[in-house]
């Protein structure tokens, strides 16, 4: 552990998600000495992935920040001179709101609290694949969240089932005719449930288990079995995927930082209409092998899929209806219902009210441009979640000589009253630190700072489900639905279905993103959608027969701030020298990030190349080793203490990372 950090750099930047992720790897290839900061304890920011008692950690962090008013630990007044002035920068974290936790698993383990309890308090949590040191777990404060349980979350006593019936006879033989109708334990601050029911719930079960003509029942999923195979989970704050001919796909393979990640193509694109979900055919083959199409349907799709190729060049097609909708413009192509709704929907993925035609046109053609590059979806889904994006080029910037350390805060800007430049930070040890140029995620600025920017919000939400939302012969699709709103002015649900292939969640379960543009608290805006699609674990050993829809087993609710469209100017007194990176958008693709993080590069160095590809690395010596005797092309660079054997595999591993 480092007590102190190097005071001279060219380039501060704070926070670790994409966009200054993807800033500090394109510095720190140019040469630029380069200082990468995170007050978190982990990578990525409101980019990061968790494991699942990882994300119950961070849930502790967020209410405990939330409760308590952090006092600064070195008095840094004092370091300000007469010619300087101090930015102050925000305390804590408050991008994420309204957070709620419900759990329809049962407890499981025969009700042993202790085993459980010692599961969670010992987790071994992973926030993103390279955080350094356990989080800690320990129980929050002992507060009731009664409000948090809605009628169709806790089964009533009419429902006949005990949630807590092992599926082994044996076991069953030992349960006790107590009358024991709604157990809560706390477990990591939120409430989870244990149903026994009264008297006579013994008697009812064993006939359905002694029963030989019934076939026998599926192995339950219990709590507890979730928290043992916690570190299988990996959850994503932000839910995203890859466009295939996307810039973040362009930007990874161009400067090689692709190698450290691996990915997987999304498989299916899906529709929700008339209450159910249907697969969409959308590359050419798929459109004929469809069964849900006729004949004059296929031959009507592919005429227009074939139009929105190169729709630029046919303008008297549609400039007659470019103030109208992309939905009216589809009424006009004598289209059917269906194909309307899978084009508007499911391809171009629009809303009806807000998207006009020439916007329809041009994301219809975005999404065929990005067939068949890797598959036959447009998208591609990185292994082990979201949160490996931004630790990749953080090892890509490690290599090339940048500096890391998290759990690192930073309490001001210092700025010359002269020249109106930021010269320093003073970090959380009262230790200043001079640099050039400064990079902030919008977290870290002040509510002083942000007084007059209006901030958008996104609702959240992530559901652990035992079944996909469609079943089919494998069990291992990668799905993504757009649910269209219920009511005018609605905002549509994106879901994000990913299997255990993903190396996101464990076997025999699904890990579930719901996002949408918020217009209310994220359960309100999501929790009918969640209705329609799912059916509470603890109802759906009613009558398997009769609930063909998922079990939703675990469901995390919670808003998060959206700052991508706040402009400079809307900060207030912002040195010119001081940058501002956003945090997640709404949109399904990172776009916006690399465009912010190229466009900021080009401000702060005009003449440099933005990310170029590596070098290779047999035109790499070092300083000290003998030069060759005959020229090198101009692809050979001279490097001096670029670590590359440890930077390349690990940050942990790198000598360039120092943590405090």
């Amino acid at each position: 552990m480092a007590n102190s950090l190097p005071t001279e750099f060219d380039v501060i930047v704070m926070g670790t998600g994409l966009p200054e992720s993807i800033l500090a790897a394109a510095c720190s290839r140019s040469g630029q000495r380069v200082l990468h900061l995170d007050s978190r304890s982990y990578y990525g920011g409101n980019w990061a992935s968790f494991s699942f008692p990882g994300l119950l950690s961070w849930l502790k962090e967020h209410r405990q920040n939330s409760d308590t008013v952090e006092e600064s630990p070195a008095a840094w007044q004092d370091m300000i001179h007469e010619t300087e002035e101090a930015i102050p920068l925000c305390k804590k974290d408050e991008t994420i709101q309204h957070a709620e936790v419900f759990c329809y698993a049962s407890q499981g383990m025969d009700g042993n609290i202790e085993e459980l309890d010692a599961l969670q308090k010992n987790p071994s949590c992973v926030a993103s694949s390279t955080l350094i040191k356990p989080l800690d777990s320990t129980s929050l404060s002992e507060e009731t969240h009664s409000s948090h349980i809605t009628s169709y979350e806790v089964p009533t006593q009419d429902n006949n089932v005990d949630n807590n019936v092992d599926n082994n006879p044996k076991n069953n033989e030992e349960i006790t005719d107590t009358a024991e109708t709604s157990v809560k334990e706390e477990y990591c601050g939120y409430d989870t449930y244990k149903h026994t029911l009264s008297d006579g719930t013994k008697d009812e079960i064993k006939p359905v288990l002694e029963n030989n003509s019934v076939p026998p029942k599926t192995k339950r999923i219990a709590y507890s079995q979730i928290v043992k195979e916690g570190r299988r989970f990996n959850i994503d704050l932000s839910s995203k995927l890859l466009y295939s001919q996307g810039l973040l796909i362009d930007l990874l393979i161009k400067s090689n930082v692709s190698r450290y990640a691996e990915f997987k193509n999304v498989t299916r694109i899906l529709a929700f209409r008339e209450g159910k979900v249907e697969q969409v055919p959308c590359s050419r083959a798929d459109v004929f092998n469809s069964k849900e199409l006729t004949m004059v349907e296929k031959r009507m799709l592919m005429k227009f899929l074939t139009f929105c190729l190169d729709y630029e060049q046919h303008p008297e097609e549609y400039q007659a209806f470019t103030q109208c909708s992309f939905s009216e413009y589809l009424k006009t192509k004598k289209l059917t219902p269906s194909l309307q709704h899978f084009i508007l929907h499911s391809i171009a993925m629009m809303s009806e009210s807000s998207c006009t035609t020439v916007d329809g046109l041009k994301a219809t053609k975005n999404f065929l441009q990005c067939l068949g590059r890797f598959g036959n979806t447009p998208f591609l889904f990185p292994l082990y979640g979201q949160g490996e994006i931004p630790q990749c080029f953080c090892r890509m910037c490690a290599v090339f000589g940048g500096i890391y350390c998290l759990r690192h805060k930073v309490q001001c800007l210092v700025v010359d009253r002269e020249s109106g430049r930021c010269k320093a930070i003073i970090d959380h040890l009262g230790q200043r630190i001079n640099a050039k140029y400064f990079i902030v995620e919008d977290s870290y600025l002040s509510e002083e700072t942000c007084s007059s920017v209006q901030y958008k919000q996104i609702s959240r939400a992530v559901l652990i489900t035992d079944q996909s939302v469609l079943k089919t012969d494998s069990d291992q699709q990668i799905s993504i639905l757009i649910v269209p709103p219920v009511e005018p002015g609605a905002h549509a649900v994106r879901i994000i279905e990913l299997c255990s292939s993903t190396m996101t969640c464990m076997k025999d379960t699904y890990l579930v993103h719901l996002t949408c543009s918020s217009s209310k608290t994220a359960r309100e805006d999501l929790e009918s959608v969640v209705k329609k699609l799912f059916t509470p674990y603890s109802e759906t050993e009613v009558d398997k027969e009769e609930l063909p829809k998922p079990g939703l087993l675990w469901a995390l609710y919670f808003n998060m701030r959206d700052s991508s469209g706040v402009s400079r100017s809307s900060y207030n007194g912002l040195p010119p020298n001081v940058y501002v990176c956003t945090g997640p958008d709404c949109g399904l693709g990172s776009e916006h990030a690399v465009k912010q993080a190229e466009t900021l590069f080009h401000e702060i160095f005009p003449s440099e190349e933005f990310c170029p590809p590596p070098p290779n690395p047999e035109d790499i010596f070092f300083d000290g080793d003998e030069k060759p005797s005959e020229p090198l092309g101009t692809s050979n660079i001279v490097m001096a203490k670029l670590e590359s054997s440890e930077g390349s595999k690990n940050l942990e591993s790198s000598g360039k990372h120092l943590q405090n």
